[in-house]
């Protein structure tokens, strides 16, 4: 009914909302240690300064939860709708080709700057629909505030300060993803173990190994020190290895040892797939190499069995399985340190609905155990799931379509979002899902059309949530 008012008015102020993008993004709000009142730094108080005053200055009531979260509402009635979004980022980084990652520039189509899309772009987006059903006088009978935190990226620990003071609104969603709706984000299985060996003497042998720097990262490098071998006697069999595995092996000397380094493609836990582990890579390698029998490489052996190169679905550990609704079970083998008599590692796990301690954890923890390595993982974090036959949702669905021409659908997710703990809480855009707009990456834009269409469905939502 208000289709096309809330389409005018976004359209006639699209250069004021790419201006108030701007002037957030031109604040490198990356968390930084504590000071006094300023809990994550001084670039998430300023950023959060900055967007507050903006509410403020669009005629909104705002409130600023000891600079953790601020909030804007769009009228004192009882909350309905929560929208959910964060100002803090990561940092600028390297690479940069368009422009730097704290000067945000509009280019053919697109805004460009650390932010732009993860996440200022989309809660300005989200303001902005709150301003056209206010300028536009489109009644309203509940109330809709915006939700902005500032730790986002380092652990949400603005959300449970937010929520330690606040009831959870009926309904929320969180414009830090894409279209249309994603309703399920799978539970999380941080698996963790190690074992210890006698040093071998006997050559050729394994000295060190080591891959991986964080658990929810895919290894793209790796290297190992071998005693006892020449690169000239295995070169034949290493470079075999490197097309069979899909990886580029890299042989020199050092200190007069053989030192091996495996390049594969870094990527999330959650979608191993599209990365090349060079942990499993170089572990697979390892077997193949002409070493001597020991404790060490028994080990070696046993991994290789329990969490094979290319296997992401978790069939070694006797885990694998999905579900209807949410999909696959994935695994990233993501750490591993070997020393000449003792290894750790670990590994990251995305859960179906279907997965529980009973069905995975343990038997895990059985089949690790059952090949001499200690388990200490004992929990799993559980899946959140909202119904997609829920009205909220369909609210949702009917409004991407209704904007979009495009068929709306619900999707589950590996990764975790802002709304992974609200019991009602689901993420619903801010761009397209076909949009790839190298979020904590150099270059980092959003589409403005896309921007644009993200606040008139907004405003379309607030409607049929709150009228």
């Amino acid at each position: 009914m208000y289709r096309e008012k809330i389409d005018r008015f976004i359209d006639a102020h699209q250069n004021e909302m790419l201006e108030d993008i701007a002037a957030l993004c031109a604040i490198d709000s990356t968390k930084k240690s504590y000071r006094a009142g300023k809990p994550y730094g001084q670039g998430c108080f300023e950023v959060l300064r900055e967007a507050l005053h903006l509410g403020e200055s669009y005629g909104f009531s705002i409130n600023n939860y000891d600079n953790y979260v601020g909030t804007i509402d769009l009228n004192d009635k009882e909350r309905q709708l929560e929208i959910l979004a964060h100002l803090d980022v990561v940092p600028g980084g390297e690479g940069w080709t368009v422009t730097e990652p704290f000067q945000p520039v509009v280019k053919d189509g697109r805004i460009y700057g650390r932010g732009t899309a993860d996440d200022k772009g989309p809660a300005v987006a989200a303001l902005y629909a709150m301003r056209a059903v206010r300028e536009l006088g489109i009644p309203l009978k509940k109330n809709v505030r915006l939700v902005l935190g500032t730790d986002e990226e380092c652990g949400s620990t603005d959300i449970e300060h937010y929520y330690s003071v606040e009831e959870e609104a009926p309904m929320t969603f969180s414009p830090d993803a894409s279209f249309p709706v994603i309703n399920i984000e799978k539970g999380h299985f941080h698996g963790q173990f190690s074992a210890a060996f006698e040093k071998s003497g006997a050559l050729p042998r394994l000295v060190s190994f080591e891959s991986g720097v964080k658990s929810n990262v895919v290894p793209g490098k790796a290297y190992a020190l071998f005693e006892g071998l020449e690169g000239d006697d295995v070169e034949e069999l290493v470079n075999r290895a490197g097309q069979e595995l899909g990886l580029r092996f890299v042989m020199s000397a050092e200190d007069g040892l053989l030192k091996i380094e495996a390049e594969g493609e870094s990527g999330h836990a959650s979608t191993p797939w599209k990365g090349k582990n060079a942990l499993t890579g170089l572990l697979a390698l390892t077997e193949k190499l002409p070493l001597a029998d020991c404790g060490q490489l028994k080990k070696v052996r046993a991994l290789n069995r329990l969490i094979p190169h290319g296997d992401w679905l978790g069939a070694g550990l006797g885990i694998s399985q999905k579900d209807e609704l949410s999909g696959e079970l994935t695994l990233a083998f993501s750490i591993l340190k070997i020393t000449e008599t003792e290894l750790s590692g670990e590994f990251d796990s995305r859960c179906p609905l279907c997965a529980n301690e009973e069905n995975t954890l343990k038997p895990a923890k059985a089949a690790m155990e059952k090949e001499g390595f200690a388990f200490s993982t004992e929990s799993m974090s559980p899946p959140h799931h909202v119904s997609g036959e829920s009205e909220f949702v369909k609210t949702l669905l009917k409004a991407y379509e209704h904007y979009t021409g495009r068929k709306g659908e619900c999707l589950a997710i590996g990764g975790g979002t802002y709304v992974h703990d609200l019991k009602n809480g689901v993420a619903f855009g801010a761009s397209m899902p076909e949009t790839e707009n190298h979020m904590h990456g150099p270059d980092e834009f959003a589409v403005v059309k896309e921007l644009l269409t993200s606040a008139k469905i907004f405003a379309q939502v607030i409607v049929e949530l709150c009228g």
